[in-house]
């Protein structure tokens, strides 16, 4: 499919900025490699052959009676009875680190939080659980959340903010009175109020802040919906006889998201936050969980351990800074102003 001029001007101001675009990609490559975190660090192999016969514990649960053992549970493969079973009748490939997220190492050095050794690169938290693995799967929670988050938030307020726009009058009015009010609302302490009040999860948590977070596009559609609903080619299709929601969809969103888009890897960058100052203050995903936020706390209750607070600030900081970069990226190609 040919690409249009106007798509092909604006992919050269995004490749022009060179901060913006290495940004961009080393996110999506790190995003990539965390949705693989399964075959990173995990503490079952990833494949083991055993009396001629071929077995991938990273995706089905064997007992330990399949590998000589005498229990029928599930398999510890790090326990060296298991191992050396299987190492005397077959061999095993390990991920490169031989931990999950909430794998306890009960051979550390010293009493956890263990500091960084050749077997937990990162050390470990106070619980004996390798912090590397913890980031790895805590970033990949991190995105997919503010992914979602922001795509829901999105897909809220670009609905609310087109028909406020579009339809304006009344309508208009009384929307706005109601954004002003919910918007003057504590949100923090509502947001600490409901997760006090209920189970957290990742989607109950995820309904919370769709709560507020959808009112930051508002603006901006409701805007350019203002401006383009009395433009002669809009006035044209009424004329027509096109439906509103035809105009709407056709003739006057793809103007409004251009606006969206510039705004989005600000708001997600801004979920990531949200779910991090959660989890730190003890109200965000449920205890036990892959969390940066969990790792912060953990590093404010144990100030002898400075490489769970430096690990978990390193990563979120390098998340925040690669959206801030490959934002301002996506707003210089959608601004005509930077057009050469």
């Amino acid at each position: 499919m040919n690409m249009s001029s106007l798509t092909a001007e604006r992919l050269r101001r995004f490749k022009r900025n060179r901060l913006g675009l290495v940004s961009a990609w080393i996110f999506v490559i790190l995003f990539v490699l965390s949705l693989f975190a399964e075959f990173i660090a995990n503490d079952r192999p990833l494949l083991i052959r055993f009396d001629g016969q071929l077995f991938a514990p990273v995706f089905v649960n064997y007992p330990e009676t399949a590998f000589g053992g005498v229990f029928e549970t599930t398999a510890d493969y790090r326990d060296p009875f298991v191992a050396d079973l299987i190492i005397d009748r077959g061999w095993i490939i390990w991920p490169p680190v031989r931990f999950s997220y909430n794998t306890i190492n009960y051979d550390l050095p010293s009493p956890a939080p263990s500091p960084p050794t050749h077997v937990n690169i990162l050390g470990t938290d106070d619980r004996g659980r390798d912090v590397l693995a913890r980031v790895l799967y805590g970033f990949r929670v991190s995105v997919l959340f503010g992914l979602t988050l922001t795509l829901v938030s999105s897909v809220v307020g670009v609905s609310v903010g087109a028909f406020m726009g579009y339809y304006g009058g009344k309508l208009d009015i009384l929307g706005q009175r109601f954004i002003e009010v919910w918007g003057s609302l504590p949100t923090l302490f509502i947001l600490i109020i409901l997760s006090s009040i209920i189970q957290p999860n990742f989607w109950w948590l995820l309904g919370i802040l769709l709560l507020f977070s959808w009112m930051g596009f508002v603006g901006v559609v409701r805007a350019e919906f203002l401006r383009a609903r009395n433009f002669e080619y809009v006035l044209s299709a009424k004329a027509m006889g096109l439906s509103d929601g035809l105009i709407i969809y056709r003739h006057v969103l793809p103007n409004a998201m251009v606006a969206t888009l510039t705004f989005m890897p600000f708001t997600l960058s801004g979920a990531i936050t949200s779910l991090t100052a959660l989890d730190f203050l003890g109200f965000g995903l449920p205890p036990g969980s892959p969390s940066l936020g969990e790792l912060l706390a953990q590093s404010k209750a144990n100030l002898q351990a400075p490489w769970l607070g430096l690990s978990a600030f390193i990563v979120l900081a390098l998340i925040l800074a690669l959206l801030v970069f490959a934002g301002e990226a996506v707003r210089d190609a959608f601004d005509p102003r930077k057009a050469s």
